[in-house]
């Protein structure tokens, strides 16, 4: 545990992953409580280096407790990545670590308004700082988009009932906090798995949406490759099927030769190299670290490790 009712996922097995070398450069891409970067740092000898990003304006503040001259915050989402290494002058990196998704604290803390266990005004922004927040959105959406997002990102399939209860609510009251939503949903969704709240889906939606999660995600892998030395390794947790799904095809994808003309005049020397090799099996958490932390149940780790240039 590494931060009030913060417990991080994969904790070791990620940290092992990177293959930290101690003179190296390494980025944790999501630093939420900083379980993963301590123990990077723990790792890393005197002129190591380790580079944290985070969109959470609490996220960033808890880093600034660690006073370490070989560790850098900044507040900015991972897309960010190659203008801010350019900002501070590294050309690449030994080791990028993303775990995705939202934090616990995120979660818990009511006035974020990313749970339907609180009532309390919509916002869902992870960055509190900038941009729409969810009452914001819905306030403006119409049926069509509502059920888009819903749809795509909760994969729910009474989104178009959900979306219809959103847009009429709203003409005599604006939806703004997450009571009103879930209450929405719950009348809206007539059949929901044993266990899990008629909300769920929708919380999960909206949450990805407002914060672009998918879209950040498929813009930073492409990078991460890029400022990758030869032999880095790059390191993605994942806690849902969208997420794991952009993964798993990118590193898939990048690790397989590019796709020429059969009848290219080429021989096998001489056809481009992949930019990465998969490294092991996905790896998901053990029956004690379900136990002991419930929220981990659902993580899938990938890695893959950047080829020598041809």
């Amino acid at each position: 545990m590494t931060g009030a009712g913060h417990i991080t996922v994969l904790l070791e097995e990620a940290v092992d992953a990177l293959s930290v070398r101690a003179e190296g450069v390494y980025v944790d891409g999501t630093f939420g409580r900083g379980g993963h970067s301590r123990a990077i740092l723990a790792r890393l000898g005197p002129t190591g280096r380790l580079l944290a990003f985070d969109r959470d304006p609490r996220a960033v503040a808890a880093a600034e407790a660690i006073n370490d001259p070989r560790f850098t915050i900044v507040h900015e989402p991972f897309s960010a990545l190659a203008e801010v290494l350019d900002d501070l002058g590294f050309d690449a990196v030994d080791g990028l670590l993303l775990d995705l998704g939202v934090s616990s604290p995120q979660l818990d803390e009511a006035e974020r308004g990313m749970s339907f266990r609180f009532d309390a005004p919509l916002d869902m922004r992870m960055d509190t700082s900038r941009g729409r927040t969810a009452a914001q959105w819905l306030a403006e959406a119409s049926v069509g988009q509502i059920t888009e997002v819903i749809r795509d990102y909760g994969e729910e399939r009474f989104a178009h009932a959900i979306a219809k209860a959103i847009v009429a609510a709203r003409t005599g009251q604006p939806v703004a906090t997450t009571g009103q939503l879930a209450a929405l949903v719950e009348k809206a969704v007539r059949t929901r798995e044993p266990g899990q709240h008629p909300a769920t889906r929708t919380f999960q939606a909206l949450r990805i949406f407002v914060n672009q999660e998918l879209e950040e995600l498929s813009l930073v892998l492409p990078r991460c490759v890029d400022r990758l030395r030869p032999g880095g390794r790059l390191v993605v947790i994942s806690f849902h099927s969208l997420e794991d799904r952009i993964a798993k095809r990118f590193m898939r994808d990048a690790s397989r030769p590019p796709q020429l003309p059969s009848r290219l005049p080429l021989r096998a020397s001489e056809l481009p190299q992949p930019r990465l090799a998969l490294v092991g099996k996905p790896v998901r958490p053990g029956e004690a670290e379900v136990a002991a932390n419930p929220r981990s149940r659902s993580a899938v780790m990938r890695v893959a490790e950047r080829r020598e240039a041809a």
